[in-house]
């Protein structure tokens, strides 16, 4: 009896374990959109950006402009990979879309000091929030990294995105195509 019980327990542990590792895989190469059509606005807070000055999140969706809010990290390399890929488009964005970039570091209070020494290594040329305490990131929902939301030129939130693969920010941009139409 006690061999049964215990050839039943190590059965289902390595189901369970065949199960997760599928999952895992399958989480690392899938993104999830949602798309809304809400009047959801930025939240009211208040971070610091890497020049250690106070820039309320709610001023970019005052500005008329259309705005991408990427979360990132500097340890998350699909983060880095969509924030390099976004820098080469960006300034052709802003200038036939009206667009503004904002990433916002979720690093922690051990490694968000390496978030300015990387953005500039990169040569990133786009606002760096840092929220150290995550306060953004749970006003927001965001769980992990990256997540992009696209903000419409009255300050709505009208799509998000999670994850990262090579070629996201083509579907980012007929988002923005679609806002601009309006």
């Amino acid at each position: 009896m006690r061999s049964l019980v215990i050839a039943i327990s190590l059965g289902i542990c390595s189901l369970s374990a065949v199960a997760q590792s599928a999952d895992s895989t399958k989480s690392s190469k899938d993104t999830t959109v949602h798309t809304t059509k809400s009047d959801k606005k930025l939240p009211d807070i208040t971070l610091k950006n890497t020049d250690g000055e106070n820039v309320n999140l709610q001023s970019y969706g005052q500005s008329g402009k259309i705005t991408i809010i990427s979360f990132w990290a500097t340890w998350c390399g699909p983060c880095i990979k969509e924030l390099r890929n976004l820098n080469e488009v960006i300034e052709d964005w802003e200038e036939n879309y009206n667009v503004q970039l904002v990433a916002v570091s979720v690093d922690d209070s051990r490694t968000t000091s390496k978030a300015g020494p990387k953005a500039v290594a990169e040569g990133w040329d786009f606002d760096i929030l840092l929220d150290v305490n995550s306060q953004l990131a749970l006003a927001m929902n965001v769980t992990n990294p990256p997540v992009t939301f696209l903000v419409d030129q009255s300050g709505n939130i009208v799509y998000t995105h999670t994850g990262y693969i090579e070629g996201d920010e083509i579907d980012l941009e007929e988002h923005i195509k679609e806002l601009q139409k309006k």
